[in-house]
């Protein structure tokens, strides 16, 4: 930045300069003829004042232009004026500044004698460069309606792109490969255009399939939720799920959301379908995709280990579930449910109500809480820690936000699981208040050994018993 005003800077001493050296250059070759040269060979002796007067009163063009163009669009609008205008606009002022001095200073000469006599030059000058007039009247029309600018994403012909200038010729576009595309104006201008603005919440469509079975209600909130908080996904306007058509072998969906950036496309769309896919998973909806089903039978004398054996040796790992019979455990292993959750999802949030606890099987999870506004972490939970064990046990609601830092796979244990179990032997929640008030205890005095008081755990079992309508 301070580079480019030195820059700047400097330029603007250089003009100064230039044109106050031309102006005392005119006036010594003025002063020295004594006016306006007269005689025989005054037609030579005019060519210095023309010429020095010709290059001040382009000078003086060049400051008019960056005066009024720098006025109106940069400090005005915002922007930068076109390359284009700038040109224009500097043609036609100097055209005129060109032919008021050539009257005054050759006034012995006829101007229209000249161009009348040049005319079939220019025709043979035009004939020769129709493409490049084509090129620059069309580029004349594009500025002269505004379309687009410089920043916005437009579709013209089989191109897409990013505008990053706009000349007398052509438009340059940048892909989103990365490459350069030179759009002639004349070929753009028999287009039709399609433009994004850059300061526009401009909309995108995708577009996925699911069940018969699966309730379109449910579909419509959890693809929805699961969208909103996408980067790049703006947030002022809430994304819209609707069903398209009933396919002959699914319902066929499209989700409509709105871009912060529209340049950003192609990796937002990826996102979001990447987020409608772990959404669905973990909520039990189904895509819908052509299946065949092979029924084989194997005989085996060995019994398989099922999802429900892994569940039930995770969970008795966990010490809040220490207490638990294998019969108990494998009652509990059946009634928990599995879900995924992609980096950067959110699994529960501060504040909210929740009746469930969660075990990590696979990844990391972050815990949260809010610092001023703004999140910090203090915690990182991975394969066999848990979170969440108060809402199961107390009802409490949650006190930090938990936030998947890679793909993660938890474990959740409801009320209705652990209300059977406690029904059946209720005995246990004894036991797990005391379990419960012995880890807080460890995490309120870090890693020195402490023995939770009698009145903490008779507290936490007595808001255990009153949360599962226990005696």
């Amino acid at each position: 930045m301070a580079a480019s005003q030195a820059n700047r800077k400097n330029r603007i001493i250089l003009f100064v300069l230039t044109t106050v050296a031309t102006a005392l250059a005119l006036y010594f070759v003025w002063s020295h003829f004594g006016g306006l040269p007269k005689g025989d060979h005054a037609k030579l002796q005019k060519i210095p004042i023309f010429v020095l007067a010709a290059l001040l009163g382009y000078l003086f063009v060049r400051a008019l232009n960056a005066a009024i163009f720098d006025l109106i669009f940069r400090f005005r609008k915002g922007y930068e004026a076109p390359t284009l205008a700038r040109n224009v606009f500097t043609l036609l002022v100097f055209a005129i500044v060109f032919v008021i001095l050539f009257r005054n200073v050759y006034f012995e000469y006829d101007l229209g004698a000249l161009f009348t006599t040049s005319a079939i030059f220019g025709v043979i000058i035009g004939l020769a460069l129709q493409d490049t007039l084509g090129n620059f009247f069309a580029g004349i029309s594009l500025h002269a309606d505004r379309p687009f600018q410089v920043g916005d994403v437009i579709v013209v012909g089989s191109h897409v792109g990013v505008v990053e200038s706009i000349t007398w010729r052509a438009i340059k576009l940048r892909t989103f490969t990365n490459r350069i595309v030179l759009v002639s104006n004349s070929n753009a201008a028999r287009e039709s255009i399609e433009v994004s603005p850059r300061n526009n919440l401009n909309a995108r469509l995708v577009f996925f399939g699911t069940l018969y079975s699966d309730s379109p209600a449910k579909t419509i909130h959890v693809v929805r939720e699961a969208v909103r908080d996408a980067d790049n996904v703006s947030d002022k306007i809430t994304p819209i799920v609707r069903i398209r058509n009933f396919g002959d072998s699914s319902i066929d969906w499209e989700i409509k959301y709105w871009l912060e950036d529209y340049a950003k496309y192609n990796d937002t769309d990826a996102l979001v379908r990447q987020r409608i896919w772990y959404a669905l998973r973990r909520n039990g909806l189904t895509f819908a995709f052509p299946t065949r089903t092979l029924y084989l039978e194997r005989q085996s004398a060995a019994r398989p280990i099922t999802a429900e054996d892994q569940i039930a040796d995770r969970l008795s790992a966990v010490d809040i579930f220490a207490p638990l019979s294998p019969d108990e455990l494998r009652q509990l292993s059946k009634a928990t449910v599995v879900h995924v959750f992609a980096p950067g999802e959110t699994l529960i949030r501060a504040g909210d109500e929740g009746s469930s606890m969660f075990v990590v099987h696979n990844g990391r999870v972050a815990v949260q809480i809010s610092d001023r506004g703004t999140p910090r972490t203090v915690a990182s939970l991975t394969d066999g820690n848990f979170f969440g064990e108060m809402a199961l046990f107390t009802g409490e609601p949650r006190t930090a936000n938990v936030v998947a830092v890679e793909e993660t796979e938890v474990f959740e244990i409801g009320h209705a699981a652990m209300k059977h179990i406690f029904h059946t032997n209720p005995d246990l929640a004894e036991s797990i208040s005391w379990t419960i008030t012995e880890r807080q205890a460890d995490l309120a005095r870090g890693s020195e050994s402490a023995q939770p008081s009698i009145a903490q755990s008779a507290g936490l079992l007595s808001s255990i018993k009153r949360f599962f309508g226990l005696r």
